[in-house]
Order: structure tokens, then sequence, then C-alpha cells
């Protein structure tokens, strides 16, 4: 299996403060990792960096086989953030914000009838399809979060990028999240999870990466990394109000 995400040697600072010192990551296509870590131990930064959010100080990272500084490809790569980062406002549509997702495999700005049916089959993926007409404004935080995953699924990506993608949000949206990413990993794609806690995912994940201040610590088999390594103080996102809007833009 080739590396769909190959990062060597990675550092970065943010604010002054080192946060990544050297990290070293693969995920290979078809593979599940989880990326696990007490708060500020540098999860987020270390996905950011993989879709070209955070500028590396030193260290490589190459998507399918080319350096990120040259891919362009982006739709092959879905991303859905931490819903504290996904916040915005611009009122809009569940369908609308899920086609913003779409807008990379759009040819001259018209959605095809191919486009229309990968919103629709993302939309029932999440289980919002009676829905996809009301404004994400109505919508609770759990169902916020059903959105920006069927947005990152719209293109059909062979790459899903999640930050947390379960923090915060209620036990049935959890169960639908986890049947809809055990679809994805049945068609073959590829995932990269940042997690608190492993919970109904964890039967889908092949390996779990441990960062502890800006270092791998472990790289195996997910019961063990929880096992040996205490992960005190994970990064949580609390739950939002059902007014608070989701931004369209694709890497929000």
């Amino acid at each position: 299996m080739d590396p769909v995400i190959s990062v060597q040697g990675a550092t970065a600072t943010l604010g002054g403060r080192p946060v990544l010192r050297g990290v070293d990551l693969t995920v290979r296509a078809g593979e599940v990792v989880a990326l696990l870590g007490a708060n500020g131990s540098g999860k987020s930064t270390a996905v950011r960096s993989v879709i070209g959010q955070v500028p590396l100080d030193s260290g490589t990272i190459e998507l399918f086989g080319t350096p990120q500084r040259r891919f362009r490809d982006w739709a092959r790569v879905g991303y859905v953030p931490q819903r504290t980062t996904a916040a915005g406002g611009v009122p809009a549509t569940i369908r609308e914000v899920v086609a913003s997702g779409r807008l990379s495999r759009t040819k001259l700005g018209w959605p095809s009838r191919a486009d229309r049916a990968a919103v629709d089959r993302a939309i029932a993926l999440v289980g919002l399809s009676e829905r996809a007409k009301d404004s994400v404004e109505a919508l609770s935080g759990g169902q916020h979060q059903r959105v920006l995953i069927a947005r990152a699924l719209a293109s059909e990506p062979e790459l899903l990028i999640m930050d947390e993608p379960m923090a915060g949000v209620d036990l049935a949206s959890q169960e639908i999240l986890a049947d809809t990413l055990r679809a994805q990993v049945e068609r073959g794609t590829t995932v990269l999870l940042v997690l608190h806690e492993l919970g109904p995912l964890e039967p889908l994940i092949d390996r779990a990466v441990v960062l502890r201040e800006g270092c791998v610590t472990h790289d195996g088999p997910p019961p063990e990394a929880v096992g040996q390594h205490a992960l005190p103080g994970h990064d949580h996102v609390h739950p939002h109000s059902a007014a608070e809007p989701i931004r369209t833009g694709l890497l929000s």
C-alpha cells in the first residue's frame, strides 16, 4: 500500500511556541489512523499542517506521493474541522453548505447531474435528507457536525481527515457518524482522525499515533495506545447553541 500521507521530521511553531517537534507520520491507502494526545500535544496542528493551513518550519509533507507544495488535486481530500473553527456568519441551508464541498469537482461553476447526485448521497449518508432545505442555524450541535461531514464527503474524497468529529456530539449523532465512517472505510477511503477517545470508532481504527508535547510517543495498535499512555486533558469541543451557523468555505 502506497503512502497517502507522508510526514517526515515536521516542526512547526505557533505564537512563538514550538508545537511540532520532529513528527513522522505515514498513513497508507485504505488505513484508518487515529491521532491521540492530551490538550496542547499538537494533534490539530499536525492535521492542519497536512492540509496546508499551518506552514512547517522544517520537514516535509507529501500527499499521494506529491510534495504538498505542488499538490493541487484537493478534490481527493475531504477535511472536517473542529466545530469551534467552523462557525461563521453566513446563513445557508444544509444543502447549500454540503454543495460547497463539491465545488472542487464542479466544472465551470455549474453543478452537473453527477454533482447534484453526490450532494444528495452525502446528505443521505448523515441522515439529513428530510431536512436538506432547513437552515443550519436551526440545527443542534450533533446535526452541525453531520453537515460538516457531509460537506467533506460531497467531493467523494479518497482521503478523509477529521478533527475531533465526536466531540460535543450526542449519542444518537455519534452512532450515525460511526455508521457513516464505516461506510466510507468499506469503500476504501483512507481516514486520519484526531480523537480525544476512541469510543464507537475503535473497531474501525487500524493504528493509533500518540503525540506528547509535539513528539510521537506511540505508533501501533489502538488498545496499546490507550493502555500504555495516559491521555489526560484531552481537547474538548463543547456543545454549541442551535443558532451557531456554519461557514461554507471548503477549508473553513
